[in-house]
């Protein structure tokens, strides 16, 4: 694990951007596909770096706020009738 530590500690923006990308196209620069173990050791580096270097905001995975995108739904004013069953259905 300490060299995994370190290793993020050396990954520059260049570096961080150029596994970005070959993890959201799945290949390497050069073609190469990324196996089951690449990718997931990829991600874990990308993570890594974002909680490292970017604000909270910018990282992967954020949604935005304190409250999960389900409770935020429960703020909008929707009106029920758009779910209510229409006329004549037998459902």
């Amino acid at each position: 694990m300490t060299d995994f530590i370190k290793m993020i500690d050396n990954i520059n923006s260049e570096a961080y951007g150029s596994l970005k990308q070959a993890l959201e196209l799945g290949k390497w620069p050069d073609g190469t596909r990324l196996s089951q173990e690449q990718k997931e050791l990829t991600m874990m580096a990308i993570i890594a770096w974002e909680q490292k270097n970017l604000p909270e905001e910018q990282r992967t995975g954020y949604l935005g706020g304190d409250q999960c995108a389900s409770q935020k739904n429960k703020d909008l004013n929707v009106d029920p009738s758009l779910f209510a069953p229409a006329a004549g259905t037998l459902h």
